[in-house]
């Protein structure tokens, strides 16, 4: 089923979302990768806040490449979304309700996303280029001195993805090659 999500979206949105559903997002994304999810990580075991609100929000896991003159963000495609795994189930414990990248996730991140009703969606690995076309605005919000690896807001309009795990536990991913 082709789907339209406009994010922030609600629980009951999120709900309705199926495994295997093809979306388009439009709305605000933030972008973090390894080294931003370790810091965030060190906050939250120094007991410290976090400099974005993750609750109700969605995050990217992707490194963009350098803007073409004229363009907003160079190539966009998703980072591989395991990497991610170490920090996953705390932040969807603290509110975050979408995540998207690339590839499967553990079996912890995969029953946080059921206990927090949240979804986690994949992008279209090697269409970086194509994906960088839906995003109209990019600003890095904090932890410029990552680079590429900063955490970005972005502003996207009918960005592509894949759901592969819903909210009741259905993984894409196991239903098409179970392991």
């Amino acid at each position: 089923m082709e789907r339209k999500l406009t994010l922030p979206a609600g629980k009951n949105e999120l709900k309705s979302l199926k495994a295997g559903d093809f979306v388009t997002i439009s709305g605000q994304i933030f972008v973090a990768r390894d080294a931003a999810h370790k810091r965030l990580m060190e906050l939250i075991s120094a007991g410290k806040d976090l400099p974005i609100d993750i609750k109700g929000e969605t995050i990217y896991y992707m490194g963009p490449t350098p803007a073409r003159p004229g363009r907003v963000t160079g190539s966009a495609g998703p980072t591989t979304a395991s990497r991610m795994d170490f920090a996953a189930p705390t932040l969807l414990d603290m509110g975050l309700s979408v995540m998207i990248g690339k590839g499967k996730r553990s079996k912890e991140v995969h029953e946080a996303i059921v206990k927090n009703g949240a979804v986690y969606l994949a992008a279209i690995g090697g269409a970086g280029a194509v994906i960088s076309k839906a995003i109209e605005k990019s600003e890095v919000v904090c932890y410029e001195d990552l680079g590429a690896e900063a955490i970005r807001r972005l502003t996207v309009k009918d960005f592509p993805a894949i759901v592969v795990i819903d909210s009741t536990g259905r993984d894409l991913y196991e239903e098409v090659s179970p392991s």
